[in-house]
């Protein structure tokens, strides 16, 4: 798992951090899409100033996959952008090279978190108890 790991980390980042610095260095060649619904979606992203804070996302944790570094952090970050990228890709502008994104992106995504599962699994819990300490170790039980 550990090369799978790696070599995700490595893809996906070079990834994020090149679409994500494509978009300030190269707006003008910032792909729009082939179908209308496509277009439309990147043209309110952009208009709305939406599209600057996730290209900024996309460089900031691709630079950090890429020195392996905060990576919890970075799969929590990414998470919110994958779910649009595969969206976008299997939904909004269909075809064979979108499909393959946007798997790409699921399998990426999953490689990378795997190694990290037990950090995440608490994000699930149910019901449990707040810590209201100012201690900022996860070990330590309030009381």
């Amino acid at each position: 798992m550990r090369p799978a790991y790696h070599v995700s980390r490595l893809l996906l980042g070079a990834w994020f951090a090149f679409s994500g610095g494509w978009h300030f260095f190269a707006p003008w060649l910032q792909p729009m899409g082939t179908t209308p619904e496509a277009v439309a979606f990147t043209h309110a992203m952009l208009a709305s100033g939406l599209f600057d804070w996730i290209k900024a996302i996309e460089l900031a944790t691709g630079l950090l996959m890429l020195a392996n570094r905060a990576i919890p952090l970075v799969i929590l970050a990414i998470v919110p952008l994958n779910v649009v990228i595969l969206y976008w890709n299997l939904v909004l502008d269909r075809g064979l090279v979108d499909w393959v994104f946007g798997l790409f992106t699921i399998l990426t995504n999953a490689a990378l978190a795997w190694p990290w599962r037990r950090l995440f699994w608490p994000l699930f819990m149910w019901r449990g108890q707040p810590d209201y300490s100012l201690d900022p170790r996860p070990d330590r039980r309030s009381s």
